[in-house]
């Protein structure tokens, strides 16, 4: 940021600057059936944790998506105000979020979010807003 604030004070134009330090992707890549959520940035393989996704009766949906929005102490209106801490919402109401189930972690038991144990969440979570929303991508893939 200091570059940036250096360059505008020399009158140089920052544009290309700004634009590169937003370079980069962010990849979760969620595997229903290993209960594995892995970790990509930039290619680079950083993180494999255990998740808990839908149980039965519920859904996970599958597909790719960009990451919408993020809130880190949400609590869910559909069920029970229940805590779902740094989470990272991709599709309506479905988030990557933190939980304090962890015992639960590695098999389905999620009303359809993907869970993480919450110290895993906070570091995604924080991935996903240094390299900014849109270049984040979470994929689901049973």
């Amino acid at each position: 940021m200091k570059y940036v604030m250096l360059a505008a004070a020399m009158g140089i134009s920052t544009q290309l600057y700004v634009g590169a330090a937003n370079a980069g992707t962010l990849l979760a890549s969620v595997d229903l059936r290993s209960q594995t959520m892995t970790v990509s940035e930039d290619g680079v393989f950083k993180y494999r944790w255990k998740v808990s996704t839908a149980r039965r009766g519920y859904v996970t949906p599958t597909g790719s998506y960009t990451a919408k929005w993020l809130s880190k102490d949400h609590r869910s209106k559909k069920y029970d105000d229940a805590p779902m801490p740094y989470a990272v919402f991709f599709n309506g109401g479905y988030a990557v979020h933190g939980t304090y189930e962890v015992r639960q972690l590695g098999r389905p038991a999620s009303h359809g979010c993907v869970r993480l144990e919450t110290r895993n969440a906070a570091t995604f979570f924080s991935m996903a807003a240094d390299i900014g929303l849109h270049n984040t991508r979470i994929v689901i893939n049973d």
